[in-house]
């Protein structure tokens, strides 16, 4: 058994918003980066109230080789939606839902005894390159609407990893297009590959 699926079996999950075989991606993609010994920074755009990052921390330190691990959220719920994220199956989805305050999200880790990671509170259009560290050799983006993943790709690009390996959220989610709409479009700019399993993309580069 991996110790994603090893981790998954023992911890629960905390809240709906990850499915089991969703976070069971996420994790199996990071830990393809920590079995090859890659140490370096693990990224996290929208961590709502901590669900995917206490599995993350929880294989970073399994691992143990010392990769930063930064989390980057409003905590002020969802932004507006654009012309780019309309969908007629997401009409749920409005400005300000899915929020989860810092206090909460670290008091999650308070209980389950992790350290938690680097966190860098504010919308992902006011971060700079300042708040992104280098040599980023994975990144799970789940900012749900087209804006937010497309600034959380910007952000990252630069301080990407030759080996680097990016999931995203919601990519086959037909509630938020968005998110979808703007992994394509850098993928076709950057020429990486893009891969989709149950709902996410996992994307890679192209060599």
């Amino acid at each position: 058994m991996s110790s994603a699926a090893s981790l998954l079996a023992r911890y629960p999950i905390i809240s709906d918003q990850m499915r089991p075989d969703e976070l069971r991606d996420v994790l199996l993609a990071l830990e393809r980066q920590l079995a090859k010994g890659e140490r370096g920074a693990v990224v996290e755009f929208g961590c709502y109230s901590g669900t995917t990052s206490l599995f993350i921390r929880r294989l970073i330190d399994q691992y143990g080789l010392g990769n930063e691990f930064h989390v980057y959220d409003s905590f002020e719920g969802l932004p507006a939606k654009t012309k780019a994220d309309y969908s007629v199956a997401g009409e749920q989805f409005k400005a300000g839902e899915l929020a989860a305050s810092k206090k909460q999200f670290l008091m999650n880790f308070t209980k389950t005894h992790l350290a938690p990671p680097v966190m860098h509170k504010g919308w992902f259009s006011d971060l700079t390159p300042a708040d992104i560290p280098p040599g980023i050799c994975f990144a799970f983006l789940d900012g749900d609407y087209y804006q937010s993943i497309r600034d959380s790709f910007c952000l990252i690009t630069p301080q990407l990893a030759p080996h680097a390996i990016i999931v995203v959220d919601d990519y086959q989610n037909e509630a938020l297009p968005g998110a979808a709409r703007a992994a394509d479009e850098w993928c076709r700019v950057h020429r990486w590959r893009i891969q989709a399993m149950h709902s996410l993309a996992l994307i890679t580069p192209n060599t």
